[in-house]
């Protein structure tokens, strides 16, 4: 079973299963909906694997019963993203935490579930680039937890570590099941449902094609996965009986500086990408006013930051390995352009 599995990252881990031939049972809150879930049925069509849709919701006690029946692996994938709430409890932190703890209480019921893969973040770690300098070594491990996030500073990064936390606290509770999570940081990457340019990981590009950080965009330091190899962890998270505990999944410690100048030797002429950084000065100066999420700690805690993850724990566990930053970037910034998301000056 996959929860939310029409999403970014699950539509990618639905067509691995797929093309491996397994039946999966696809919990979407609207089965009715084609637009959200065409990819998959077509993705079905092209497979050996099989696929059920059946309808479902994060906040309603029981609704994944029936989807996880006879199932022996779940992948929890569901979970809010968004930067811009009004209402950070009811809009984060309710559906990260109440969502995680009805799918894991319903596997209590469900005796043919044997483990559980959840996806997490890297941001159940860290808050801001800050923290990673400041960890142990230097560098985020799977060993360290965020310490740093609230309610009112960085609210999705505060959800994502209290569902992770209830996550291990409920597995400890049983053993039947087995839990792994995967630890992500920002996903780029074509969606495999080309109508869903909404991500918060997507508007990052969308600004800087857009022509909003022409002048300059803020060196922050940040960590970047592909989406396909972001869900070909989860798929081998799911697999390899070795697997256990937290996956930091970051192929690139990087910044905003670093990835548009990746773009800009096959973009440049075409889209007002930034070439140069912005001043932490100017950037204190005029951030608080131009967008409320940019408040003066924000900024100091992670425009000239460098991001530090090691990866070394997946890549020798789940054997995996990244595919390069450059085609990561190319393809997503493509696909903005073939959705007319972007256009050309």
């Amino acid at each position: 079973m996959v929860t939310g599995a029409n999403g970014y990252v699950a539509s990618w881990l639905v067509k691995h299963l797929l093309d491996n031939g397994f039946t999966v049972h696809a919990a979407v809150r609207d089965p009715e909906n084609k637009e959200k879930i065409g990819h998959l049925d077509q993705a079905a069509e092209n497979a050996n694997g099989k696929i059920k849709f059946f309808k479902t919701d994060l906040l309603k006690k029981g609704s994944y019963k029936d989807a996880m029946e006879g199932c022996e692996l779940v992948f929890h994938t569901a979970s809010p993203f968004s930067m811009d709430v009004k209402d950070p409890q009811k809009e984060l932190i309710e559906p990260a935490v109440m969502g995680t703890e009805n799918v894991l209480l319903t596997a209590n019921e469900v005796t043919s579930v044997k483990r559980i893969v959840v996806t997490s973040s890297c941001a159940a770690i860290y808050t801001d680039a800050i923290d990673t300098v400041n960890a142990p070594g230097g560098h985020l491990t799977e060993d360290v937890w965020n310490t740093t996030a609230s309610l009112t500073y960085q609210p999705y990064s505060y959800s994502k570590t209290l569902a992770e936390q209830k996550a291990w606290e409920l597995a400890k509770l049983q053993d039947r099941w087995d839990l792994v999570t995967i630890n992500p940081s920002l996903v780029l990457g074509p969606a495999l449902n080309p109508k869903n340019t909404t991500s918060e990981s997507v508007n990052i590009l969308k600004l800087m094609g857009g022509g909003e950080l022409k002048m300059g965009a803020p060196k922050m330091g940040v960590g970047v996965v592909d989406v396909r190899d972001l869900a070909l962890a989860h798929y081998k998270a799911g697999f390899i009986p070795e697997a256990e505990g937290r996956y930091i999944t970051s192929a690139y410690n990087t910044n905003f500086v670093e990835m548009s100048k990746i773009l800009l030797p096959k973009y440049g002429d075409q889209f007002p990408l930034p070439k140069k950084a912005l001043p932490k000065w100017f950037l204190m100066l005029f951030g608080p006013m131009t967008n409320k999420l940019f408040t003066r700690k924000y900024i100091r805690n992670n425009v000239n930051i460098p991001w530090k993850a090691d990866n070394s724990k997946i890549k020798r566990e789940l054997r995996i390995s990244f595919r390069p930053m450059k085609e990561t970037l190319e393809d997503s910034f493509q696909v903005l352009i073939d959705a007319g998301i972007l256009k050309a000056k």
